[in-house]
Order: structure tokens, then sequence, then C-alpha cells
């Protein structure tokens, strides 16, 4: 059996923690049972590895490889979108990677999971049930179903045959209004969690026919050019032999900052100080100063370099417009290389925190219209200034003009500050030379 996760989409509904590079499941809240703080993905991938030796690739953006490779370390399974084109193309890109690239069989059992529910360890044995279902045959698709706790207008509804714990499906439903959902829950539907289950050579198959591209990397090629379409409209809703299984345990959407606070660790994190008045109040502060929260009742509160948010918990759900509105760059980004957090912007400066960890090194560069200046707070490695190799220590100071070759290379874990002058500072000023190797990251 092999698992797909689908880990897109930005951080519009959880800003200011969450931004287009750190999307919601990447943000660290929950705890492990060593009481350490994990993100979503490292809390279902933790729970998928514990119940199930199913291989696991996680099917993601380029944005996103860099901070996958942080939170699970580099031997996890990545299949890479060259572009944003929703669930369908995402699923067959993925499959076709497994087919065409790590050699999976046809028979073999695929799982489409997304990577950003809130579920216990039931949820994922009941994944791993899915399996047998599968090699039985009976269907071409198998979803799994999650028993409502209320008539919600935010899922969609699977309407199964019957009421059993297996059914064949007879119908799809679209968002309803909440008396419309009242009535699928007589029925027995079901909320449509996108998760899928299917033989390998049923979607390499249904790919094939639908997009024309055969392979791998024909398809990549192909990508930008695909229809954007989820997988439910492209082949869920048109398959005429399909089951659900009813999955009847703790289930949440995590979407937005009212569910979040729901299944936090934590009421607070970070240099936080509720009053005694405070009720049904959680604050999350990813800042070095201290958060006061006097008289709070029913909101949230949380604190980055990107923005500050107070809400009311229900209000919050209704953000995003507002946050595409006010949101600009991105001020912190969490890599495999380690993390970059902008401390201060000025009309002709910009300062910046690098953490690189120990074997790390930036690509060989200069900048046509900044220059750059570095002070190591921590750690010990090599600055490469114009093909000279200067070793450095906490407290040394390095420096280049723009226009000057420059690259850094940690030999242990280094915290650095860095400071960009210029009057037209943008990631976009930069040139790459191959002098050492094409290796090396984007910082």
């Amino acid at each position: 059996m092999n698992i797909i996760l689908l880990s897109g989409g930005s951080g519009k509904r959880l800003w200011p923690l969450s931004n287009d590079i750190q999307s919601k499941q990447f943000i660290r809240l929950f705890k492990n049972d060593e009481d350490r703080y994990e993100s979503m993905l490292q809390r279902v991938y933790r729970q998928i590895t514990s119940v199930s030796d199913a291989g696991v690739t996680i099917a993601t953006s380029q944005g996103q490889v860099s901070a996958i490779r942080n939170q699970l370390g580099d031997k996890v399974s990545v299949c890479i979108e060259p572009c944003r084109r929703d669930t369908f193309p995402a699923i067959a890109l993925a499959s076709e990677y497994l087919f065409d690239v790590k050699k999976v069989d046809r028979e073999e059992c695929i799982i489409v999971c997304p990577v950003d529910p809130y579920v216990d360890d039931s949820y994922y044995e009941c994944v791993r049930s899915l399996e047998a279902l599968v090699q039985e045959g009976r269907t071409n698709l198998t979803l799994m179903g999650i028993e409502p706790t209320y008539p919600s207008d935010k899922y969609g509804y699977i309407i199964p045959e019957e009421k059993a714990e297996l059914s064949r499906v007879r119908s799809f439903k679209e968002k309803p209004d909440v008396a419309t959902a009242r009535e699928y829950l007589d029925q027995g539907a079901l909320w449509n969690a996108g998760v899928f289950a299917f033989k390998l050579g049923y979607i390499i198959d249904k790919v094939r026919e639908i997009t024309g591209a055969s392979g791998y990397e024909e398809l990549r090629e192909k990508y930008e050019h695909l229809n954007k379409i989820s997988f439910d409209y492209a082949v869920v809703e048109k398959e005429s032999s399909i089951q659900v299984v009813r999955y009847s345990g703790r289930w949440k959407d995590v979407g937005t900052w009212n569910m979040m606070t729901e299944v936090m660790a934590d009421t607070s994190k970070g240099d936080v100080t509720l009053d005694e008045t405070c009720e049904n109040t959680q604050v999350i502060n990813e800042l070095g100063i201290p958060v006061l929260a006097m008289g709070c009742h029913n909101m949230v509160i949380a604190v980055s370099g990107d923005g500050i948010l107070v809400s009311d918990k229900e209000r919050s759900g209704y953000m995003k417009p507002y946050v595409e509105k006010i949101a600009g760059t991105a001020h912190f980004a969490e890599k495999s290389w380690g993390t970059y957090t902008v401390i201060d912007t000025e009309p002709q400066s910009m300062t910046v925190k690098i953490k690189l960890l120990a074997g790390n090194r930036m690509k060989y560069q200069s900048h046509k219209h900044r220059d750059e200046a570095w002070t190591v707070l921590s750690g010990e490695g090599r600055f490469i200034i114009d093909g000279e190799e200067i070793s450095v220590k906490p407290g040394d100071n390095v420096g280049a003009r723009a226009g000057v070759k420059h690259m850094i290379i940690a030999d242990t874990d280094m915290t650095i500050i860095e400071v960009q002058i210029g009057e037209n500072i943008s990631r976009k000023d930069k040139i790459v030379y191959d002098q050492y190797g094409n290796g090396g990251v984007d910082i």
C-alpha cells in the first residue's frame, strides 16, 4: 500500500502564523508523546507510520519542499508540482510518479489523504482497512466518509445507499444550507473528507485518458496547461462503481483559528500572560516580546513578524478577504537548511536573522543593487568573498559590496544577522555562479 499525502494551499485563514511560504500544516501547535511541539504535517506522518508500514509520498509545490525536509528529513518521498493546479492534477502527477519513477505495480493499493485533519490513530487504522476493500475489487473506487456531528454547511456530502458501515454510493452533494444538511443527515449522509482509495492501474488509465499524457515526464511538461479541477469533479463524481466506508471517530478540520484553538496543545504559547478574568481565550506569540491579555472572552490572539490578529473566535473564520488586502511579504520561512526571519525593514535597508544548519551553504552569488553585512552570533563557518575564504566565529563581522561574489558555509549550526542596504532590495536581485558547483541554498 502507498499513501499520497496532499500538502498544498497557502495560509490565509491561520494568518499571521501562516503565509504563502509557511502554510498551516507547518505550524507547531500540537505536542507529541515526548511533550515536544509538532506541526500538522509531523503529527499526520507520525500517526500514519505508527499504524502502517505503507509507503508515503507527499504531493506538494516547490515552495513547500524545503519546509517538509526541515520537519520530516531527507528520506521522505516528495512529488513536486511544477505549479498549483488543484487536486486532480496533483494526484495524477503523484500517481505517475509512483508508477513511472518508483516502479510501483499497477495492482498496488493507493490511498489519497489530506495532510491537515486533526484525528486520533483510529482514523489511520480505518485508512489502512481500505486496502483490503480495494484488493477485493468489488468497486473501482473506495472512499472514507466522516460521520457528521452536526448539519454543517461547510462540507460536501456523500449520500450512501444505506446506513451500513460499508455501502455503495448513491450520489454526491455540494455544500448545502443547514436545513438541507439536516435532510442529508436523515439519509445517513457522510462528510466528504477527501480520502480516496484505488488500484494504481485504475488511476493511471484515467490520467492518460483525461490528460492525453503518457508517463511522468510528459505529464510534468503538460502540467501548467492542465485544467484546474478537483479530483472529485474529474474522477469521483463520474465513477459509477464506488463505495464508502463510514468513519465515526474523532475528526476535525483545523482550517480556521476557531477550529485550531479547540485542538492546540496549550492555551498559550510563547511569552504570554493571561489574567484571571480571561475565558476561552488562546494566545500564540512568536515574537520575543511579552503579550498581556486581560478580560478576553472567546478570543484568539496570534502574534508573529507578519502581523497581529486579535479576533472573536467565531469571527476569525471570515478573515481571508481582509488578510488578502493587508498581508505582504512573508517575514518568516522554515527551510530544510534552517530558518529565515525578517527583523526590520526600512526604505533602504532590511535586517534578517538567519539560522543555517551545519553542513549547509548558500549559493555563490552577488547582487546588483545592494550591499550586505553579516554578524555571526553563534556557530562557526566560512565566508567566501570574491574567492577568498574567511573563517568566522561568534562576534565576527563580514561584508560584501554590490557586485561582489559571496557565500556562507556552515561548519556547525550558525546564527547570523544579515543587513541588506540599498535603494532596491528584492529577492530577485541575485546573480548565481557555479564556481563552487551548483549546490547551495537560496537565502
